[in-house]
């Protein structure tokens, strides 16, 4: 697994061993990255289950102001610092070694412009997470959530009564990745 675009382009990374996570493939990674290009200079990133750390270090090194990166197993906060420290990325990264819903109420006063949900699949921390993000209003107007499944139909009938309205969605073998963002409130 590497960086591939960007300030720290061909950094090989660290990734976890076992079969708890899977890291996003390089061509599903480079897919995602070329559809929001447009979106990522300066912006403000949350990855919530940030496993190795990957697809936030990729936001950064694309231009991203910030990352904030949250993952409950100490194992992968640990690999996440040893990847930020070889990419150089100290100073726009934050990691929160708790689960998801702590991590949310504690960024309950800042807003992302992107928010990357990649959690264990046949869970139901999908739905979960959206509700409280949400909640907490911790996007912005035109915030995307970008939501990494294998079970897109699952998926889709969870959100359906939620403020959320897919904008794209893509699938590359196993993984489906959903574009969403929130539904504009009518006057």
């Amino acid at each position: 697994m590497r960086i591939i675009s960007g300030k720290a382009r061909g950094t090989k990374l660290y990734t976890l061993e076992g079969e708890n996570t899977r890291p996003t493939l390089d061509r599903v990674k480079e897919s995602i990255f070329s559809i929001i290009q447009k979106e990522i200079e300066g912006a403000k990133i949350l990855d919530l289950f940030a496993g190795s750390g990957a697809i936030g270090l990729e936001f950064l090194s694309r231009g991203a102001e910030k990352a904030v990166l949250c993952d409950k197993s100490k194992e992968a906060i640990n690999i996440i610092k040893k990847n930020i420290e070889k990419t150089h990325m100290e100073e726009c990264t934050q990691i929160y070694n708790v689960d998801f819903e702590n991590c949310l109420d504690k960024l309950k006063d800042e807003q992302f412009d992107i928010i990357y949900l990649d959690p264990p699949y046949e869970t139901d921390y999908i739905l979960k997470s959206l509700n409280k993000i949400i909640q907490l209003n911790i996007t912005k107007e035109k915030s995307l959530i970008i939501i990494e499944t294998d079970d897109e139909q699952r998926i889709q009938q969870q959100i359906k009564n939620i403020d959320v309205e897919i904008v794209d969605k893509r699938k590359y073998g196993r993984a489906t990745i959903i574009f969403l963002s929130l539904k504009k409130q009518s006057a």
